[in-house]
Protein backbone atom coordinates (compact mmCIF):
# COMPACT_ATOMS: atom_id res chain seq x y z
CA UNK A 1 0.00 0.00 0.00
CA UNK A 2 1.33 3.58 -0.72
CA UNK A 3 -0.43 6.42 1.25
CA UNK A 4 -0.38 9.16 -1.74
CA UNK A 5 -0.08 12.67 0.44
CA UNK A 6 -2.89 15.00 -1.05
CA UNK A 7 -2.97 17.45 1.96
CA UNK A 8 -2.38 20.68 -0.01
CA UNK A 9 -3.90 19.57 -3.21
CA UNK A 10 -7.18 18.96 -1.91
CA UNK A 11 -7.12 22.48 -0.83
CA UNK A 12 -5.69 24.40 -4.41
CA UNK A 13 -7.37 26.88 -6.49
CA UNK A 14 -4.41 26.40 -9.60
CA UNK A 15 -2.51 24.75 -11.53
CA UNK A 16 1.69 23.81 -11.13
CA UNK A 17 4.44 21.24 -11.71
CA UNK A 18 4.02 19.86 -7.88
CA UNK A 19 0.37 19.53 -7.86
CA UNK A 20 0.99 17.84 -11.56
CA UNK A 21 3.19 15.04 -9.70
CA UNK A 22 0.72 14.36 -7.41
CA UNK A 23 -2.31 14.49 -9.59
CA UNK A 24 -0.51 12.11 -11.82
CA UNK A 25 1.11 9.70 -9.55
CA UNK A 26 -2.69 9.25 -8.70
CA UNK A 27 -4.24 8.52 -11.34
CA UNK A 28 -1.43 6.06 -13.05
CA UNK A 29 -0.66 4.17 -9.65
CA UNK A 30 -4.39 3.48 -9.47
CA UNK A 31 -5.44 1.05 -6.63
CA UNK A 32 -1.81 1.17 -5.51
CA UNK A 33 -2.25 4.00 -3.96
CA UNK A 34 -4.84 5.68 -1.55
CA UNK A 35 -5.22 9.69 -1.39
CA UNK A 36 -4.77 10.90 1.82
CA UNK A 37 -4.97 14.12 3.35
CA UNK A 38 -4.07 15.21 7.30
CA UNK A 39 -2.84 12.12 9.46
CA UNK A 40 -6.22 9.67 9.17
CA UNK A 41 -4.38 7.33 7.08
CA UNK A 42 -1.89 7.32 9.95
CA UNK A 43 -4.14 4.86 11.91
CA UNK A 44 -4.30 2.08 8.89
CA UNK A 45 -0.63 2.21 8.44
CA UNK A 46 1.63 -1.20 8.23
CA UNK A 47 5.10 -0.94 8.50
CA UNK A 48 5.44 -2.60 5.17
CA UNK A 49 3.38 0.44 3.85
CA UNK A 50 4.56 3.50 2.54
CA UNK A 51 3.76 7.30 2.89
CA UNK A 52 5.04 9.46 -0.15
CA UNK A 53 4.70 12.95 -0.77
CA UNK A 54 5.06 15.57 -3.45
CA UNK A 55 3.98 18.53 -1.13
CA UNK A 56 6.47 20.98 0.29
CA UNK A 57 5.81 21.69 3.86
CA UNK A 58 7.44 21.39 7.41
CA UNK A 59 6.71 19.48 10.60
CA UNK A 60 5.41 22.89 12.04
CA UNK A 61 2.52 23.38 9.52
CA UNK A 62 0.98 19.87 9.80
CA UNK A 63 0.23 19.21 13.61
CA UNK A 64 1.29 15.70 14.67
CA UNK A 65 3.90 15.73 12.22
CA UNK A 66 7.17 16.12 14.23
CA UNK A 67 6.06 13.01 16.35
CA UNK A 68 4.95 10.63 13.20
CA UNK A 69 8.67 10.71 12.16
CA UNK A 70 10.12 10.02 15.82
CA UNK A 71 7.51 7.13 15.66
CA UNK A 72 6.91 5.61 11.82
CA UNK A 73 3.89 3.60 11.27
CA UNK A 74 5.34 2.68 8.13
CA UNK A 75 8.51 3.51 5.38
CA UNK A 76 8.34 7.85 4.46
CA UNK A 77 9.42 9.00 0.91
CA UNK A 78 9.10 12.01 -0.65
CA UNK A 79 9.50 13.85 -3.86
CA UNK A 80 12.48 16.29 -3.81
CA UNK A 81 12.05 19.52 -6.48
CA UNK A 82 14.37 22.59 -6.15
CA UNK A 83 16.33 24.08 -4.03
CA UNK A 84 15.05 27.66 -6.04
CA UNK A 85 14.34 29.48 -2.61
CA UNK A 86 17.53 29.15 -1.00
CA UNK A 87 19.59 30.37 -4.56
CA UNK A 88 16.69 33.00 -5.39
CA UNK A 89 15.24 34.34 -2.13
CA UNK A 90 14.81 37.70 -3.58
CA UNK A 91 12.39 36.03 -6.67
CA UNK A 92 11.01 33.46 -4.57
CA UNK A 93 7.37 33.85 -3.05
CA UNK A 94 8.57 34.76 0.79
CA UNK A 95 6.68 31.66 2.19
CA UNK A 96 8.42 29.11 0.31
CA UNK A 97 12.24 30.86 1.66
CA UNK A 98 10.98 30.81 4.69
CA UNK A 99 9.97 27.32 4.83
CA UNK A 100 12.76 25.62 2.26
CA UNK A 101 15.33 25.04 5.36
CA UNK A 102 13.38 23.49 7.35
CA UNK A 103 11.72 21.45 4.61
CA UNK A 104 15.12 20.24 3.41
CA UNK A 105 16.13 19.32 6.63
CA UNK A 106 13.39 17.40 7.63
CA UNK A 107 13.56 15.47 4.49
CA UNK A 108 17.38 14.14 5.67
CA UNK A 109 14.46 12.43 8.71
CA UNK A 110 12.81 10.02 5.97
CA UNK A 111 13.32 6.91 4.43
CA UNK A 112 13.81 7.65 0.94
CA UNK A 113 14.19 10.58 -1.64
CA UNK A 114 13.01 10.32 -5.34
CA UNK A 115 14.72 13.73 -6.88
CA UNK A 116 12.91 14.91 -10.33
CA UNK A 117 16.34 15.89 -12.09
CA UNK A 118 20.17 14.83 -11.40
CA UNK A 119 20.75 18.40 -10.90
CA UNK A 120 18.31 18.27 -7.81
CA UNK A 121 19.46 15.93 -6.63
CA UNK A 122 22.69 17.14 -6.21
CA UNK A 123 21.56 20.04 -4.71
CA UNK A 124 19.70 17.93 -2.31
CA UNK A 125 22.77 16.41 -1.24
CA UNK A 126 24.83 19.21 -1.29
CA UNK A 127 22.55 21.33 1.37
CA UNK A 128 22.97 18.03 3.19
CA UNK A 129 26.86 18.12 3.51
CA UNK A 130 26.73 21.68 4.46
CA UNK A 131 24.42 20.75 7.13
CA UNK A 132 26.81 18.08 8.43
CA UNK A 133 23.82 15.43 8.03
CA UNK A 134 25.71 11.78 8.75
CA UNK A 135 23.62 9.21 7.39
CA UNK A 136 21.37 10.99 5.14
CA UNK A 137 18.37 8.76 2.98
CA UNK A 138 19.16 7.49 -0.50
CA UNK A 139 18.13 9.76 -3.22
CA UNK A 140 17.53 8.49 -6.66
CA UNK A 141 16.41 10.75 -9.48
CA UNK A 142 12.78 9.84 -10.72
CA UNK A 143 12.21 10.63 -14.39
CA UNK A 144 9.38 12.59 -15.08
CA UNK A 145 6.05 12.14 -17.47
CA UNK A 146 5.91 14.40 -20.52
CA UNK A 147 2.22 13.15 -21.86
CA UNK A 148 0.62 16.27 -19.74
CA UNK A 149 -3.28 16.16 -20.33
CA UNK A 150 -3.37 12.92 -21.96
CA UNK A 151 -2.20 14.08 -25.16
CA UNK A 152 -1.19 11.64 -27.64
CA UNK A 153 2.16 11.19 -28.81
CA UNK A 154 2.86 13.62 -31.83
CA UNK A 155 4.17 11.02 -34.54
CA UNK A 156 4.66 13.38 -37.57
CA UNK A 157 6.17 16.91 -38.31
CA UNK A 158 4.06 19.93 -37.75
CA UNK A 159 2.54 21.95 -39.93
CA UNK A 160 5.19 25.29 -40.66
CA UNK A 161 2.82 28.02 -41.75
CA UNK A 162 2.01 29.57 -38.20
CA UNK A 163 4.84 31.63 -37.17
CA UNK A 164 3.72 31.42 -33.59
CA UNK A 165 6.01 30.65 -30.29
CA UNK A 166 4.47 29.67 -26.65
CA UNK A 167 5.45 30.30 -23.89
CA UNK A 168 4.33 28.36 -21.10
CA UNK A 169 5.21 29.43 -16.83
CA UNK A 170 3.74 31.59 -14.58
CA UNK A 171 4.49 35.38 -14.67
CA UNK A 172 7.28 36.00 -12.35
CA UNK A 173 10.95 36.76 -12.56
CA UNK A 174 12.24 33.18 -12.34
CA UNK A 175 10.45 32.62 -15.37
CA UNK A 176 11.98 34.85 -17.13
CA UNK A 177 9.34 36.41 -19.35
CA UNK A 178 10.62 39.95 -19.45
CA UNK A 179 13.66 38.91 -21.14
CA UNK A 180 11.88 37.39 -23.37
CA UNK A 181 9.70 40.06 -24.10
CA UNK A 182 12.45 42.42 -24.96
CA UNK A 183 14.12 39.61 -27.51
CA UNK A 184 10.70 39.61 -29.30
CA UNK A 185 10.48 43.28 -29.11
CA UNK A 186 13.49 44.01 -31.08
CA UNK A 187 12.48 40.59 -33.76
CA UNK A 188 9.37 42.61 -34.37
CA UNK A 189 11.06 45.88 -34.60
CA UNK A 190 13.32 44.41 -37.36
CA UNK A 191 10.05 43.61 -39.09
CA UNK A 192 9.56 40.07 -38.35
CA UNK A 193 5.70 39.25 -38.33
CA UNK A 194 5.14 36.18 -35.59
CA UNK A 195 2.85 35.63 -32.77
CA UNK A 196 4.37 35.04 -29.14
CA UNK A 197 1.66 33.63 -27.08
CA UNK A 198 2.32 33.44 -22.83
CA UNK A 199 -0.14 30.92 -20.71
CA UNK A 200 0.71 30.85 -17.00
CA UNK A 201 -1.22 32.71 -14.14
CA UNK A 202 0.22 35.44 -11.95
CA UNK A 203 3.02 35.35 -9.18
CA UNK A 204 0.92 37.79 -6.49
CA UNK A 205 4.11 38.83 -5.59
CA UNK A 206 6.33 39.58 -8.46
CA UNK A 207 4.09 38.69 -11.78
CA UNK A 208 2.14 42.29 -11.52
CA UNK A 209 4.65 44.44 -13.14
CA UNK A 210 5.49 41.78 -16.15
CA UNK A 211 1.48 41.93 -16.81
CA UNK A 212 1.82 45.70 -16.90
CA UNK A 213 4.58 45.68 -19.02
CA UNK A 214 2.71 42.68 -21.48
CA UNK A 215 -0.09 45.04 -22.16
CA UNK A 216 2.03 48.21 -22.80
CA UNK A 217 3.93 45.99 -25.45
CA UNK A 218 0.29 44.85 -26.91
CA UNK A 219 -0.56 48.70 -28.04
CA UNK A 220 2.85 48.69 -29.96
CA UNK A 221 2.37 44.68 -31.43
CA UNK A 222 -0.82 42.96 -31.92
CA UNK A 223 1.28 39.39 -32.23
CA UNK A 224 2.02 39.70 -28.53
CA UNK A 225 -0.88 37.12 -26.94
CA UNK A 226 -1.29 36.65 -22.66
CA UNK A 227 -3.47 33.85 -21.61
CA UNK A 228 -3.71 33.80 -17.77
CA UNK A 229 -4.76 30.54 -15.69
CA UNK A 230 -4.68 28.60 -19.17
CA UNK A 231 -6.91 25.39 -18.80
CA UNK A 232 -5.62 22.11 -20.30
CA UNK A 233 -7.68 22.55 -23.09
CA UNK A 234 -6.68 25.40 -24.08
CA UNK A 235 -3.02 24.78 -23.46
CA UNK A 236 -3.79 21.82 -25.92
CA UNK A 237 -4.54 24.51 -28.56
CA UNK A 238 -2.31 26.57 -28.22
CA UNK A 239 0.41 23.53 -28.58
CA UNK A 240 -1.39 22.43 -31.70
CA UNK A 241 -0.57 25.68 -33.30
CA UNK A 242 2.61 26.85 -32.31
CA UNK A 243 5.96 26.63 -34.29
CA UNK A 244 7.83 26.34 -31.13
CA UNK A 245 7.83 26.71 -27.90
CA UNK A 246 10.12 29.29 -25.51
CA UNK A 247 11.48 28.76 -22.17
CA UNK A 248 14.63 31.15 -21.04
CA UNK A 249 13.96 30.24 -17.51
CA UNK A 250 16.41 31.29 -14.80
CA UNK A 251 15.87 28.07 -12.74
CA UNK A 252 14.00 24.69 -12.53
CA UNK A 253 14.10 21.33 -11.00
CA UNK A 254 13.13 19.87 -14.02
CA UNK A 255 11.67 21.94 -16.49
CA UNK A 256 8.37 20.20 -17.71
CA UNK A 257 7.74 22.52 -20.49
CA UNK A 258 10.64 21.46 -22.38
CA UNK A 259 9.42 17.92 -22.22
CA UNK A 260 6.22 18.28 -22.59
CA UNK A 261 6.60 20.48 -25.90
CA UNK A 262 8.60 17.70 -26.94
CA UNK A 263 6.21 15.06 -26.77
CA UNK A 264 3.87 16.65 -28.88
CA UNK A 265 6.62 17.06 -31.74
CA UNK A 266 7.21 20.92 -30.86
CA UNK A 267 10.42 21.75 -30.48
CA UNK A 268 11.18 24.14 -27.24
CA UNK A 269 14.42 26.86 -27.21
CA UNK A 270 15.50 26.94 -23.65
CA UNK A 271 17.35 28.42 -21.46
CA UNK A 272 21.26 25.97 -21.01
CA UNK A 273 20.81 25.40 -17.77
CA UNK A 274 22.52 22.22 -16.33
CA UNK A 275 18.99 20.56 -15.36
CA UNK A 276 17.36 21.36 -19.21
CA UNK A 277 20.51 19.44 -20.78
CA UNK A 278 19.33 16.45 -18.59
CA UNK A 279 16.60 16.54 -20.62
CA UNK A 280 17.26 18.24 -23.93
CA UNK A 281 20.61 16.23 -25.06
CA UNK A 282 18.16 13.36 -27.13
CA UNK A 283 17.05 16.03 -29.58
CA UNK A 284 14.50 18.06 -30.02
CA UNK A 285 15.26 21.30 -28.26
CA UNK A 286 18.00 24.15 -28.48
CA UNK A 287 19.82 25.47 -25.48
CA UNK A 288 20.54 29.05 -25.83
CA UNK A 289 22.56 31.12 -23.16
CA UNK A 290 20.86 32.43 -20.38
CA UNK A 291 19.70 36.04 -20.96
CA UNK A 292 22.20 36.14 -24.27
CA UNK A 293 19.71 38.52 -25.91
CA UNK A 294 21.78 38.43 -29.51
CA UNK A 295 21.86 34.42 -29.67
CA UNK A 296 18.39 34.31 -28.57
CA UNK A 297 17.04 37.17 -30.95
CA UNK A 298 18.95 34.65 -33.85
CA UNK A 299 18.16 31.62 -32.73
CA UNK A 300 14.56 32.74 -32.37
CA UNK A 301 14.44 34.57 -36.02
CA UNK A 302 15.74 31.01 -37.42
CA UNK A 303 13.37 28.67 -35.74
CA UNK A 304 10.47 30.80 -37.14
CA UNK A 305 11.83 31.21 -40.58
CA UNK A 306 13.99 28.63 -41.59
CA UNK A 307 11.79 25.68 -42.48
CA UNK A 308 14.37 23.13 -42.74
CA UNK A 309 16.23 23.75 -39.34
CA UNK A 310 12.13 23.50 -38.05
CA UNK A 311 11.77 20.41 -40.33
CA UNK A 312 15.23 18.80 -38.20
CA UNK A 313 14.32 19.76 -34.81
CA UNK A 314 10.50 18.15 -35.21
CA UNK A 315 12.16 15.33 -36.76
CA UNK A 316 14.36 15.05 -33.45
CA UNK A 317 11.49 15.87 -30.93
CA UNK A 318 9.36 12.88 -32.61
CA UNK A 319 11.79 9.85 -32.72
CA UNK A 320 13.09 10.33 -28.99
CA UNK A 321 12.22 8.13 -26.18
CA UNK A 322 10.28 10.31 -23.27
CA UNK A 323 8.86 9.11 -20.28
CA UNK A 324 5.01 8.66 -19.77
CA UNK A 325 3.74 9.23 -16.52
CA UNK A 326 2.99 5.52 -16.57
CA UNK A 327 6.91 4.70 -16.66
CA UNK A 328 7.14 7.47 -13.53
CA UNK A 329 4.43 5.68 -11.60
CA UNK A 330 5.94 2.14 -12.21
CA UNK A 331 9.01 3.00 -11.29
CA UNK A 332 7.76 4.02 -8.16
CA UNK A 333 5.48 1.08 -7.59
CA UNK A 334 8.44 -1.72 -8.39
CA UNK A 335 10.60 0.62 -5.64
CA UNK A 336 8.11 0.10 -3.16
CA UNK A 337 7.15 -3.60 -4.03
CA UNK A 338 3.60 -2.12 -4.49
Amino acid sequence: MIWLDNTKAVRASHHSGLLRVAGELQLRLGGFATGVAGLDWVKQAEDQHWFLTAEIFTPDERPGWADLLVERPCRMAAIFHDAIPLKLPGITWPQSVARHPAYLKMLAQFDMIWAVSQTSRNELLGYWQWLGVKAPPQVKVLPLGADFAGNARQVKPRSQTTRMLLSVGILEPRKNQEFLLEVCDQLWREGLDFELHLAGRINPHFGRPIQSRIKRMQKQHPGLHYHGAASDALLTQLYNKTRATVFPTIAEGCGLPLIESLWRGVPCVASDLAVLQENAAPGGAVLVELNDHTAWRDILRRVLTDDTYHTQLSHAAIARKLTTWQDTADTVRSEFGA
